[in-house]
């Protein structure tokens, strides 16, 4: 009977003992619980960018930037905090456009850019549309805004003052309450 005692102790003993040590080890601090569940922003850079988009193998666009920042946070983008440059290419792989922004944030899951800060495309031909911001649907070939904006071409100059939708290409532009001087013909259709 002694040796079932003895037996007996040795296991509440080793039983009380595991317990007070997953009592303490199951204790966390606060600040450890809030360092393990809010959310982290993970920030990758990249210098001298180089980046080319094509679509079924055909170039579509080539970026240049001093800098890059990849941002993993709730959306995932990419930041260009100190300019851009694009070149916009036609189906025949020849520039048809390009675009000079002081900043742009391309947004992944949208496939959209957003440009800011003294935003210029111009078309090979000469067509300059400016903009304080403006945005760029990579789905949809298109930049639009809300905000006043600029159109110059030849014999036109347009200032839309509500913003205004345009092809990539600067071939067809509606401005939302435009003002502005154009050429006409003698039968009245823009030249």
């Amino acid at each position: 009977m002694t040796k079932f005692f003895s037996l007996h102790t040795r296991f509440l003993a080793a039983a009380l003992l595991m317990s007070c040590c997953l009592l303490w080890s199951c204790e966390n601090d606060e600040k450890t619980i809030k360092a393990w569940s809010e959310n982290k922003v993970m920030i990758e850079e990249a210098k001298q960018i180089e980046s080319y988009l094509s679509q079924d193998g055909i170039i579509k666009a080539k970026l240049t930037s001093p800098l890059m920042l990849r941002v993993m946070s709730d959306t995932i983008y990419l930041e260009f905090p100190n300019s851009l440059h694009c070149d916009f290419y036609n189906d025949s792989t020849e520039k048809e456009t390009w675009l000079d922004s002081k900043y742009g944030k391309y947004f992944e899951n949208q496939n959209k850019v957003y440009l800011r800060d003294s935003v210029v495309v111009i078309t090979v031909k000469g067509d300059t549309l400016k903009a304080p911001d403006l945005w760029w649907d990579q789905n949809l070939q298109i930049f639009y805004t809300d905000k006043y904006a600029t159109y110059h071409g030849l014999n036109k100059n347009i200032y839309g003052g509500k913003g205004l939708v345009a092809t990539q290409d600067l071939n067809s532009i509606t401005f939302k309450e435009p003002t502005g001087t154009v050429k006409v013909s003698e039968a009245g259709f823009p030249q």
